[in-house]
């Protein structure tokens, strides 16, 4: 389970950043980065937790209580289809990582930020490895941003229907791909991502018979 130790150690406002949305063939990839100013509930502390090892709806009861913490501060960003098509879904993610730390209130003194690799934030940095199920402040925004790019892709649904995104979130299940096939591609797909890609060259191929 996550704890405190790392934010502790280090002192002063320090944020916890995590994206979501590297892995699916549509959607924006979301990013959050969480501030415990004041430190984390002791009740709180014990249910948060990576959110690939959380249930939807844990998720959302930890997501909906998160806002009345006393000292919180919650950052959003994210980057658009468009722009993972036009960096690659890695400057992408560091993109909307960076504009997470943007809409913080003001700039954190230290951000620690899930993965290897990091964006530049212009403050002092720490790269964890596995960051969402060892900080309390990586693993709050992990599921800050799983919830909100888990609503986002709920919405584009109800307009795209055939893909099944509330379900799948847009990753690449087999019926997101038989609809591919079968309805095209639409707007929010990443057609720079290899299944998406062979798609596109399908129906232009055909088109060309």
């Amino acid at each position: 389970m996550p704890d405190f130790t790392r934010e502790q150690q280090h002192g002063g406002r320090v944020a916890g950043v995590d994206e979501v949305g590297r892995g699916p063939l549509a959607g924006p990839v979301v990013a959050a980065a969480v501030v415990f100013a004041a430190g984390v509930p002791a009740d709180l502390a014990a249910i948060i937790d990576d959110s690939k090892k959380l249930k939807a709806v844990v998720r959302e009861a930890i997501a909906a209580r998160l806002p009345d913490v006393p000292g919180i501060e919650i950052g959003l960003g994210a980057a658009s289809t468009a722009e993972i098509d036009d960096l690659n879904i890695h400057h992408a993610a560091h993109l909307a990582m960076q504009r997470a730390v943007a809409r913080l209130p003001r700039l954190p003194d230290h951000v620690l930020v899930d993965g290897n690799k990091a964006p530049d934030f212009g403050c002092s940095t720490q790269t964890v490895v596995g960051g969402d199920g060892l900080s309390l402040s990586i693993a709050a925004a992990s599921i800050v941003a799983k919830v909100v790019r888990d609503r986002i892709m709920a919405r584009l649904d109800t307009r795209w229907p055939a893909y099944g995104w509330e379900r799948n979130a847009g990753y690449g299940t087999a019926a997101h791909r038989l609809a591919l096939t079968t309805t095209g591609i639409t707007p929010h797909h990443r057609r720079t991502f290899g299944t998406v890609r062979r798609q596109i060259e399908h129906f232009y191929t055909e088109g060309r018979a």
